[in-house]
């Protein structure tokens, strides 16, 4: 079998790459009404979310759900127009910038993971190191691949299978 059809098609990985980004840009949305959900309090959510104590206000989280819902359109657009389109050259640097964004925040949890504590408060305490390593972590390197899968496409539009 060859190792092609082993990999998802180019539009499941955008499909993939946007449910997930798409998923956290709704979490920041939720966040920039006050809600602290899932946690009980800002702090809480913020030690859990970042591992350090940073502010869930609207200047901040609606410009990082923007720019997750952009990546998430950059992605999706690639997968389907192609580099071949007019902005093909554009939708692949998009591409490759969320698949080096993603790639860069797994490489820092899988070096929280691994004891160091660069960029992080002494109080972030277990629930942001089981959550970076269990779901922060996974879900970037999955996001990497998927992303760099959509950018290795070399002909026109995908095609469903």
């Amino acid at each position: 079998m060859p190792r092609d059809r082993l990999l998802p098609s180019p539009r499941a990985a955008a499909r993939t790459v946007a449910a997930v980004l798409g998923g956290d840009a709704a979490l920041h949305l939720l966040w920039s009404t006050g809600s602290t959900w899932p946690a009980g309090d800002a702090a809480s959510l913020s030690y859990a979310v970042l591992g350090i104590d940073a502010p869930f206000t609207p200047p901040v989280v609606l410009p990082l759900a923007a720019a997750l819902l952009g990546g998430a359109a950059l992605v999706t657009a690639r997968a389907r127009l192609g580099r071949g389109h007019r902005l093909g050259p554009l939708l692949q640097a998009g591409t490759l910038a969320v698949a080096g964004g993603t790639a860069l925040r797994a490489l820092a949890g899988i070096g929280w993971a691994a004891g160091l504590r660069t960029g992080l408060d002494p109080g972030a305490g277990p629930t942001f190191h089981l959550l970076n390593w269990t779901l922060y972590t996974p879900l970037c390197l999955l996001l990497a691949a998927a992303a760099l899968r959509v950018a290795a496409r070399k002909d026109g539009p995908a095609r469903a299978r």
